[in-house]
């Protein structure tokens, strides 16, 4: 497949992962993980799917200064000038701002999606048309789209876009809301509703809409517009962030864009998809064994369990009886043991819990 040199990828790869804890720890987060046994970490599997649909040279991966050093060895492919070093932690919006001034400084065309480094994906054929549909979309079209998948079950701990009016393409819905992390009985109507739809937390837009966005949030902290046109060397980029970007806020693409802007849609897409950042998600779409067990990459012996999650380390073996709803993850000097329910707050609690309690080392 020829691909368009006009089509860039932006992958996230920055985040802490602590509700993946104690297996995702803040020195080595879940993106840079073999979670599975594939092979291939998060981030490598992110990357080798985006980099069948835009050509390498487009791919930019930001992350922050504790994991670097990990998105270089694992992505030996992306150029250094690819890789977008937060100094300090910003969240999503400033980090995505710095990729984009150079994404438009190479292209004036520039189609954009941004995407997470840690999700599943079902139909790896509908995943490359709906995301190529939605790069020619945002070439037409003066809009951000954010791309939705269909709910399978009432999951609090997703975000939710409602589909409002229509419009003249096929699939793609304007915005009526947004709604981040709801009650479970919330996400039950939102489910029954027909209405709502994941946000994968994969949106898209031509560079230029991306750059007005931002230049609208960031009024207070100039620079990215008037150095886009600018030919960046490695001193002057790092130059540039270590003078100005801690004066950025800390705010997410999706808070701080995509909810504040007019002209949002959503893309209606059907590729199967899951957010691997927590164990009732991971559970969720694996496959399970006929008493609903999930074993990640590991080797159990278990006698009257159901519906537990379990992850251990390499040439560990567990024997469980009596086990029912829980998560049992080993990893290094952390065993945590706790029930599976809506376990994404609960074991970022622990996590917390710990290093307050017992120090850095155990998280």
């Amino acid at each position: 497949m020829e691909k368009n040199k006009n089509n860039y990828c932006v992958i996230l790869a920055g985040g802490k992962g602590r509700r993946l804890w104690p297996c995702s720890r803040d020195m080595r987060p879940k993106q840079f993980l073999d979670f599975f046994g594939s092979g291939r970490t998060q981030l490598q599997s992110t990357f080798d799917r985006f980099a069948k649909l835009v050509p390498v040279e487009n791919i930019i991966v930001c992350t922050n200064r504790d994991y670097e050093r990990y998105v270089r060895e694992q992505l030996p492919e992306v150029a250094g000038e690819n890789i977008v070093v937060e100094p300090v932690n910003r969240n999503t919006a400033p980090c995505v701002a710095w990729a984009n001034m150079k994404i438009g400084a190479r292209c004036a065309e520039a189609s954009v999606i941004v995407t997470p480094s840690d999700q599943f994906v079902l139909n790896e054929d509908a995943f490359a048309e709906n995301v190529l549909r939605g790069l020619d979309f945002v070439a037409k079209h003066n809009i951000l789209l954010a791309m939705g998948v269909k709910p399978t079950r009432p999951e609090p701990g997703y975000g939710y876009i409602q589909a409002g009016n229509a419009t003249d393409t096929e699939g793609v819905f304007e915005v009526q809301s947004f709604t981040e992390k709801p009650e479970r009985e919330f996400a039950q109507m939102f489910m029954e509703s027909g209405e709502f739809y994941w946000n994968t937390g994969m949106f898209l837009s031509s560079s230029r809409r991306f750059s007005a966005c931002f230049d609208s949030l960031f009024h207070e902290v100039q620079g990215w517009r008037d150095r886009a046109s600018a030919v960046f060397t490695a001193s002057e980029a790092m130059s540039f962030i270590s003078d100005n970007y801690a004066s950025y806020p800390n705010v997410s693409i999706d808070s701080g864009v995509l909810e504040r802007s007019d002209g949002v849609c959503v893309m209606k897409c059907g590729f199967g998809w899951a957010d691997l950042g927590t164990w009732h998600s991971i559970y969720e779409c694996m496959r399970k064994t006929p008493d609903d067990n999930v074993a990640i990459d590991s080797r159990v012996v278990l006698e009257d369990c159901r519906d537990n999650v379990i992850k251990l380390p390499a040439g560990k073996l567990a024997v469980i009886n009596g086990l029912d709803g829980y998560i049992v993850a080993d990893d290094g000097n952390v065993l945590l043991i706790c029930k599976k329910g809506d376990s994404s707050s609960l074991v970022r609690k622990y996590a917390n819990k710990v290093q307050m309690e017992y120090g850095e080392e155990y998280v």
